[in-house]
């Protein structure tokens, strides 16, 4: 493809995306699409010469896009959001052009020190403690998700408590790792990635909130040392995924500290809030934690992926993580006066990822950010007041943020039944987990272009359902 080509080809698909985000409302949120639909209409062989491009895009006109569930539809409330904003697409395109692979800091300096220095801006946006800034003896990384920062955690962890051993000679020793019965299943991946065993992890018990109690957790912690274990890792919770619930960090610090224990605190969802002062709460605790993280890549406007990873101690992480073959030395390294992304993070190749949080940061400032994030939880509140209101609906656990999980007093079946239907409809998406054994609704206020005519229609969606449901059942 020549730079003509290129430029040609690069507007059409910039013209294609902006038309997609001003339709993507349009589409029924959840795909429709049978499982094997989407692969059957692809030849079954490659081409043997190169197709037109606008074959191409004309293919994901057809193919692609009946199989895709719309994330950024105002209209989605699943899970937690994957929010993108044209800055953060853009960064990324930049990203994919130059091309780079920052594994050193001598294979793209800017690609190291641009990372750093996000992760810096970060540590004052959010008001985090200091010794997470890397002018200190800590510092930020970005990883691709929560999950392989709490995998990096666990193994600085692992190593911190047995001295190096399970690197050299592997695990000699039964090791225990902590979390609440509400934490996110990627601890359990992790335990079983780190050769720990899913038999070391153990589920805390939690209050009526959805948060881990301390007092439980000391008790657990305390019987498994007078059984001969070495207590490792806890991971807490800052916005569980069912609920978000907040664990009591800086309880939780003190049983850490008294056991020598590494505290993480995953914050993916929530972490996000801490722009706005109102709401840094969400970072109570945490001058006393050894690790954190957040997902800007959930709620701040920067597409996926993108996981800011902060640790107190990055000698810790590196020395866990640092394997150095003879082909990767270089005087920039050895020098001790940069940053080697590569030791902080599973992988050895990494992309250019800070430049999407870049442009984001800068596009909307630090006052567009707080805006966001504010007319979300606005939204939010209004729709627990229709709920509160309203006779055959009911909040099932205490909402703040952008999350509100409900029932229908009918109990489990009409309300499954309830998410069915709406989801069947296209015109939102929602889903379920399940508190103290009920069957809950959660539904998530955070896409980019939510405003209150989309919760408004969500919401007569779901009363009007329940009444369809209701009529039928007599």
């Amino acid at each position: 493809m020549s730079p003509d080509d290129f430029r040609r080809h690069g507007r059409a698909v910039i013209d294609w995306i902006a038309g997609y985000m001003e339709s993507v409302e349009t589409h029924p949120v959840l795909s429709r699409s049978e499982p094997g639909e989407v692969r059957a209409r692809l030849p079954q062989h490659p081409p043997e010469m190169g197709e037109p491009f606008e074959a191409m895009l004309r293919d994901v006109d057809e193919i692609v896009l009946p199989g895709i569930t719309h994330w950024q539809s105002p209209t989605f409330f699943a899970y937690f959001p994957a929010n993108a904003s044209g800055p953060a697409i853009l960064g990324e395109l930049l990203s994919a052009g130059l091309g780079v692979q920052g594994m050193l800091w001598t294979t793209s300096p800017a690609c190291t020190e641009l990372e750093t220095h996000m992760l810096d801006w970060l540590v004052e946006l959010l008001d985090l403690p200091e010794r997470f800034s890397s002018r200190g003896p800590g510092g930020g990384v970005i990883q691709d998700s929560a999950s392989s920062a709490t995998l990096c955690a666990l193994i600085a962890a692992r190593e911190r408590v047995t001295s190096g051993a399970c690197n050299r000679s592997g695990i000699d020793r039964r090791l225990t790792v902590y979390s609440s019965s509400e934490a996110h299943s990627s601890v359990e991946k992790a335990v079983r990635v780190a050769g720990l065993g899913s038999d070391s992890l153990r589920a805390v018990p939690i209050d009526a909130s959805g948060a881990m109690k301390a007092d439980a957790l000391r008790m657990q912690v305390t019987r498994d040392v007078a059984d001969g274990a070495t207590p490792c890792l806890v991971v807490a919770t800052a916005g569980t995924t069912s609920s978000l619930a907040l664990d009591p960090v800086a309880e939780i610090a003190e049983v850490c500290e008294s056991h020598g224990m590494w505290l993480h605190v995953d914050a993916a969802m929530a972490g996000t809030a801490a722009l706005c002062p109102e709401l840094r709460f969400v970072n109570d605790g945490l001058e006393s934690a050894d690790s954190y993280c957040f997902n800007p890549h959930k709620w701040m406007l920067v597409n996926f992926d993108c996981d800011c990873f902060y640790v107190s101690d990055r000698a810790a992480l590196i020395n866990a993580l640092s394997v150095l073959p003879e082909y990767l030395r270089n005087e920039a390294s050895e020098s001790g006066d940069v940053i080697d992304y590569r030791d902080w993070q599973i992988p050895l190749g990494r992309r250019f990822r800070a430049l999407k949080l870049w442009f984001v940061i800068r596009h909307y400032g630090i006052e567009g950010l707080r805006a966001f994030v504010r007319r979300h939880i606005e939204l939010t509140h209004a729709l627990v007041e229709w709920i509160e209101d309203d006779p055959d609906f009911e909040i099932v656990s205490p909402p703040w943020l952008n999350l509100v999980c409900f029932s229908h007093r009918a109990g489990d079946e009409v309300t499954q039944e309830i998410m069915r239907r709406v989801n069947a409809s296209g015109r939102m998406y929602i889903t379920h987990t399940r508190v103290d054994e009920r069957v809950v609704l959660r539904m998530c206020v955070g896409q980019t272009h939510t405003e209150s005519e989309h919760i408004e229609r969500a919401w007569s969606t779901l009363r009007q359902t329940a009444a369809e449901i209701a009529a039928e059942r007599g």
